[in-house]
């Protein structure tokens, strides 16, 4: 019903749409004042009425509906079935009811239980039905409503226009309220966690095993949460993928600008950039089944010790997925060079490796600091391809030849499973989360100021 009412939504907006800008064109035909505003933001103006109150009003009506038909459920329920219940029995009895309601049963349930889910059925469908009558019977009042104000002296492209300011003033808050709730989530669990292991263990320690009992006839380690291993094998991996990345993303770039011809450019670029689009599993698979064991080849070859899974092999899979970033972002910034420059320098006498190297590049430098940002950005929060490749043992190594684990793989390895989110083991995700969020800080502040000083200088 949900996907249904969002579609009668769209439809009859874009109908209003029409009804509206159809309109707006009759007050420009009928030559009287000139219309104040376009036929389009007639059109607009009729549209958001129709769209957008019942929009709000059926998010809101579905936000709210389980909890609304939840509580009128128990209390409608009988009280033997309630009486002296918490809330987590509560919730049980519930999930117990829906599961009838929904043919997932796994014992005969009771006469009250089935009762209950018959009548959990019912009300959710009249529930349903009453949203779409109240949704359909708000956009015939918004069409009523916004196409009754419409006049040729009407403004409705500042209505129009308003109503967009304020749609992206929301999506502002709402992002900066997101990007707040984060930070304090981090730094409120993290709180927590340093209150069972120190800071400066977590920081300093050598050894990273963050398995330990969490129930008392459970066999387990006391655990050591020493992150040093962790961030270093992260360290490794995205040094690794750099390493690969950055030359071959900025030679192509540079390749592509000036000395490729428009043939050879309309079939690379579109290459490379659809390695972007290529799913992180498959590169997994292709480190896998491929890259680690050529790598595993090469070393029995050459007498080296060589893991199974190395960060050698993840490390190379990795930066062959984020050339893209870095050499369509380095093509715009060359590009976006001006062209004096470049005739200057030549005019100089300066060969075009020579214009490249000393104009072109310092020049374009901003926007290739970003692209190898974002690509940084992209190899240290990449999780399936170390899964796959690498590893999940924290190892304090630099040998690229062993296995490593990342800060990321370390944080969906902690969060999976039952375990209490009031435990030293789920918290220290939390605590690893916040260390990566600083880190990627301080690398875009450390990026934005390089990238300030060169601007002022070619400006």
């Amino acid at each position: 019903m949900f996907g249904y009412l969002l579609l009668a939504i769209l439809v009859l907006s874009t109908a209003a749409f029409y009804v509206g800008r159809a309109a707006g064109r009759r007050f420009v035909a009928a030559g009287g004042p000139n219309p104040h505003s376009l036929p389009g933001y007639h059109g607009l103006f009729v549209a958001i009425w129709v769209g957008v109150p019942a929009l709000v009003l059926v998010l809101l009506w579905v936000g709210f509906q389980g909890a609304v038909i939840d509580a009128l459920l128990v209390a409608s329920l009988p009280p033997p079935l309630t009486g002296g219940a918490s809330p987590a029995q509560l919730q049980l009895l519930l999930s117990e009811i829906k599961n009838v309601a929904g043919g997932l049963i796994f014992k005969e349930p009771s006469a009250e239980i089935r009762a209950a889910a018959d009548t959990w059925l019912r009300w959710s469908e009249i529930a349903r039905w009453a949203m779409a009558v109240v949704a359909l019977a708000a956009m015939t009042l918004g069409l009523f409503i916004g196409r009754s104000r419409l006049a040729p002296r009407f403004r409705a492209r500042h209505s129009v226009e308003r109503f967009t300011s304020a749609v992206m003033i929301l999506c502002s808050v709402i992002a900066v309220l997101v990007t707040v709730g984060i930070i304090a989530s981090l730094v409120f669990e993290s709180l927590e966690f340093f209150r069972f292991v120190p800071l400066h263990e977590f920081l300093f320690g050598l050894r990273w095993e963050p398995q330990i009992a969490i129930r008392p006839d459970q066999v387990a380690g006391s655990g050591a949460f020493g992150a040093v291993p962790v961030f270093l094998g992260t360290l490794l991996i995205a040094l690794i993928a750099m390493v690969v990345a950055v030359p071959i993303g900025i030679f192509t770039a540079v390749y592509l600008v000036e000395y490729a011809g428009e043939r050879v450019r309309s079939i690379v670029k579109p290459a490379l950039e659809m390695l972007a689009g290529v799913p992180t599993v498959v590169y997994g698979f292709f480190a896998v089944l491929t890259v680690a064991p050529a790598i595993r080849e090469a070393g029995g070859l050459l007498g080296l010790a060589t893991s199974p899974n190395s960060a050698l092999a993840a490390g190379l899979v990795m930066g062959i997925m984020i050339i893209p970033f870095i050499s369509s972002l380095a093509d715009d910034a060359i590009r976006a060079v001006p062209r004096a420059l470049c005739d200057g320098s030549l005019a100089m006498g300066a060969t075009r490796a020579e214009t490249m190297t000393r104009v072109v590049l310092p020049a374009a430098l901003p926007g290739i600091a970003g692209g190898i940002l974002l690509a940084l950005s992209r190899a240290i929060g990449e999780t399936m391809i170390v899964v796959m490749a690498a590893g999940l043992i924290a190892s304090l190594t630099v040998n690229p030849l062993d296995s490593v684990t990342t800060v990321t793989v370390q944080i969906v390895t902690l969060l999976i499973g039952d375990t209490a989110f009031d435990s030293p083991k789920t918290l220290a995700a939390f605590a690893l989360g916040l260390v990566l969020f600083l880190v990627t800080l301080g690398l875009n502040v450390w990026a934005l100021s390089i990238v300030r000083r060169y601007r002022e200088q070619y400006d």
